[in-house]
């Protein structure tokens, strides 16, 4: 009976081994490179992004020393990002750069990486962490490669991210102001003038400073301002409000007083 009791214990052992190997993950099987790579492909062209990035890092691994493997690294890093895992995508990107730096597509790489930052962006309200990275990588890929597709598409991003970054800093210098705050908010529309020349928010930003110095009675400094935002931006809304405000007729922001405190009431703050 004992004997009968070990021999059926040693079965039950041998059951549940084989239940916890075929719960866990399937059992390791190596394949040719190409028909990982095509795996991948065309996991990829359904849509299947999970498993598409799956299969391209399983011929590095299988295959780290074939010509397949950089493709599927980099395949496998184009799927990470189609797929929103901009970090993953990153790492492996980084890794790639660092171990194929004469790769004959590097630039791409380097696009891409730009890419996951870029599509990162958030709204000029956010914290501006991924813009300015976005902003390096682009210029990175701007630089290294010129006259490529991917410098040029670059050089459109990097235009966008400026403007963005512009947008930001004009969003803090209104915030200043609607507390009075001038100096404040003067360092950040000049930073616009001076940084962002290239941007949408140039008229915003000097009529903005107009209206900054007509508060603090800097009647020279504002006229100044409106000189170059009239010489620069002659058919702007923007130097519209500003003659007004130069010539006396709306010379500062109203004041109110409220039961929460002081605010402006100067329409476009």
């Amino acid at each position: 009976m004992p004997h009968q009791l070990i021999k059926f214990t040693g079965v039950l052992i041998l059951l549940l081994g084989v239940v916890a190997c075929t719960e866990s993950e399937a059992p390791y099987v190596e394949k040719p490179a190409t028909d990982l790579y095509m795996t991948g492909y065309q996991d990829l062209v359904k849509g299947e992004y999970k498993e598409a990035a799956e299969a391209f890092d399983e011929v590095e691994r299988q295959h780290p020393y074939s010509e397949w493997a950089s493709k599927g690294q980099l395949m496998g890093a184009y799927a990470h990002y189609l797929k929103g895992e901009f970090e993953k995508a990153i790492g492996t990107l980084d890794a790639f750069i660092q171990l194929h730096p004469g790769y004959p597509h590097i630039d791409y790489a380097y696009y891409l990486r730009a890419l996951c930052y870029y599509d990162q962006i958030l709204g000029i309200e956010r914290d501006q962490k991924y813009t300015h990275e976005a902003l390096k990588a682009l210029e990175t890929v701007a630089k290294k490669f010129p006259g490529t597709k991917y410098a040029r598409d670059a050089q459109l991003k990097m235009d966008l991210v400026y403007d963005h970054l512009a947008g930001k800093e004009l969003q803090v210098g209104r915030y200043y102001m609607r507390h009075q705050y001038y100096l404040a908010a003067i360092n950040r529309f000049q930073t616009v003038v001076d940084i962002y020349q290239r941007t949408t928010h140039i008229p915003e930003a000097l009529h903005r400073l107009i209206e900054c110095y007509s508060a603090l009675g800097l009647t020279k400094e504002a006229h100044t301002v409106a000189a170059v935002l009239g010489h620069n931006f002659p058919g702007s809304e923007w130097y519209a409000d500003s003659y007004l405000l130069v010539e006396g007729k709306d010379l500062r922001p109203v004041i109110t007083k409220t039961k929460e405190g002081t605010w402006s009431q100067r329409l476009g703050f």
